[in-house]
């Protein structure tokens, strides 16, 4: 199936590792331009020169999603840099579990004003544009109660919940929004690999509850995501994508 990517720009925030670099890699290959961000100024350059191996325009920035104006800033730059903007895609996650009020702070200013600001950011370009789509990347854990309850999944949800409203606040702008809610998802480098050398029983338990006997890889949810992303899901807007392997068992409607 041809997405209709080609000569299409997006932007993905925390594109150099797991799922976002996933994601970034497969809108290169589907023939999109890429610009990326995450904190690592040295791994942003890294990927941004792969992209550009996919024969389209790269381009990436040392960004915390965190700081407000600096994520406003480097999306207008991108938006200058290519002439416009036609998909957005939030990825970035604090994965703050703890239940001090650092953690809850850490979720709301990285992973729930992340997404609102960097939408906002980049509405007027969205608005230009004849291919406008939103994606969000939530999680299971907004979704159902685990062992990540707390701040994390409260935003992970409010994230849904934020996402499906613009799908109906921006229809009629023909600017699509929709989410996708990863299980748990292994890379190397990424939180499962570190909880499975330092919490092998938290990694056991969780691989056991998954009725597949194995956990997800970044390429599985990222097409899930690019997919969303592109035109040819023209007509699919306000959907949570959960891309688990049956991992949870609620019916969603």
């Amino acid at each position: 199936m041809d997405l209709g990517l080609k000569g299409l720009s997006a932007l993905v925030t925390g594109g150099t590792k797991g799922i976002g670099r996933a994601i970034a890699e497969t809108l290169a290959r589907e023939g999109a331009n890429v610009a990326i961000c995450a904190r690592n100024a040295e791994e942003v350059a890294a990927t941004v020169e792969a992209l550009k191996g996919f024969g389209v325009e790269a381009t990436g920035a040392a960004v915390d999603v965190a700081d407000g104006p600096a994520l406003a800033a480097w999306t207008a730059s991108v938006i200058e840099t290519f002439g416009g903007l036609d998909i957005v895609v939030a990825n970035v996650s604090a994965l703050a579990i703890g239940q001090d009020e650092a953690s809850w702070i850490a979720e709301f200013n990285t992973d729930m004003m992340g997404t609102v600001r960097l939408v906002n950011a980049a509405m007027p370009a969205l608005e230009a544009s004849k291919a406008p789509a939103i994606v969000t990347i939530s999680s299971v854990s907004g979704r159902e109660i685990d062992f990540a309850a707390g701040p994390y999944g409260t935003f992970k949800a409010a994230i849904i919940h934020y996402t499906q409203g613009l799908a109906y606040q921006l229809a009629g702008k023909g600017i699509r929004a929709n989410s996708v809610s990863p299980g748990n998802t292994y890379f190397p480098g990424g939180v499962w690999e570190k909880i499975e050398h330092g919490n092998p029983e938290l990694f056991k338990t969780a691989l056991a509850l998954n009725p597949t006997g194995r956990m997800g890889t970044p390429q599985e949810m990222a097409n899930a995501a690019v997919f969303l992303a592109s035109p040819a899901a023209s007509f699919i807007t306000g959907a949570n994508l959960v891309v688990d392997g049956a991992l949870t068992r609620g019916v969603q409607f």
